[in-house]
Parts: structure tokens; sequence; C-alpha cells
């Protein structure tokens, strides 16, 4: 039984040969969104193409991850998360594509486009400062002040920002006003 087995896989595994795969690692921040994601993305598959979910997780891009990804010649998806410094750099290096999404339907949109090969131009994400919340102020006009210290980079008047905690996406939107010190 275990020969024919072995034997019945040989077959299914020279159909897959001809059948190209797209191996993918997904990261979310919440098990609900990554059964959600992973569902969509194995309904993408075609007779041409497979999309093969290689491992899904909950929590941020690790190098671990990458690592997953280079082997297995794949992407990673952060759904409302974030690499670590490590991961990153390894991605850099290594040349491995890490994707990061809030939207599930412009997750799906851009694989199935990948897919058929009418990819759209990329938008890549430039960092051009982190800075590590201190403190978080009240104000009854305007809301949650948050006290920063930039670490790296630099910090724009105008520019989009996230805020994260944990690796995990809390705010995303614009900087309103910049200010030094206690002015």
């Amino acid at each position: 039984k275990q020969q024919s087995a072995k034997f019945e896989n040989l077959f299914d595994r020279m159909k897959e040969e001809s059948v190209k795969t797209y191996s993918i690692i997904v990261k979310a921040d919440v098990q609900g969104s990554l059964e959600a994601i992973s569902e969509a993305l194995v309904k993408l598959s075609s007779d041409e193409v497979k999309v093969k979910i290689i491992t899904g997780g909950v929590g941020a891009v690790t190098e671990s991850d990458v690592n997953l990804a280079i082997v297995s010649s794949g992407i990673v998806i952060g759904f409302n998360v974030r690499a670590d410094a490590a991961a990153r750099r390894l991605a850099e290096n290594e040349d491995v594509e890490i994707r990061y999404y809030s939207i599930i339907y412009k997750l799906v949109d851009e694989i199935k486009a990948a897919l058929h090969g009418m990819l759209a131009p990329k938008f890549e994400e430039q960092i051009t400062g982190i800075a590590e919340v201190r403190e978080v102020y009240r104000a009854s006009k305007t809301g949650a002040i948050a006290g920063c210290i930039v670490s790296e980079g630099v910090i724009k008047r105008g520019t989009p920002l996230r805020i994260l905690r944990d690796h995990v996406v809390v705010y995303e939107g614009e900087l309103d006003s910049l200010r030094r010190f206690k002015d």
C-alpha cells in the first residue's frame, strides 16, 4: 500500500510540474484576517497557475519567514503588520519581495494581476524616518498628541505615517503638525 501511494504521488507530481506555482508566505495581524486571505488566495488558482501558501501566521514578518521565502522562491505578504529590522535587512540582501497591505481586496487584486501577468506599475514604499513614541498627551481640541523622538532618518511635515505597536499597524494617516520640544 505504501508503494502504490508513492506511485500515485509520482503521477500527481508530474501533472503539477506543467502547472506554474506561485509560492506565498502570509503574515497577518489577527487569525480571522489570515484565514480570509488564505482562502481568497487559494481560490485564485487556475489550470495554468497554482497559488501555494507555504505558511501563514499571526504577528510581524520575521527572519524565519524571509528564509522560508528564499528557500521556496516565494514572496512574503504582510497584512496590517510590518517586518522587523533584521527581516528587512535580510530581504534586501537576498532580494526577497515583502509586500504590505491593509485592504484585503487590494491584496487579492494585485495577486490576481500578477498571476495573469498584468501587474500594474509597482509602488515602492520608502521609509524616510523612524521615530519612537515616548509619551501620549491628550488635548481637548485636537485629540491625542504623540511625543516622539526621531531614532533614524528624517520626519517631515505632511508626509504619510504609520504608527505601529509590536509591529502591528495601529494608525495610518498624515502628519498634521510637527513641533520641537515644548512648543
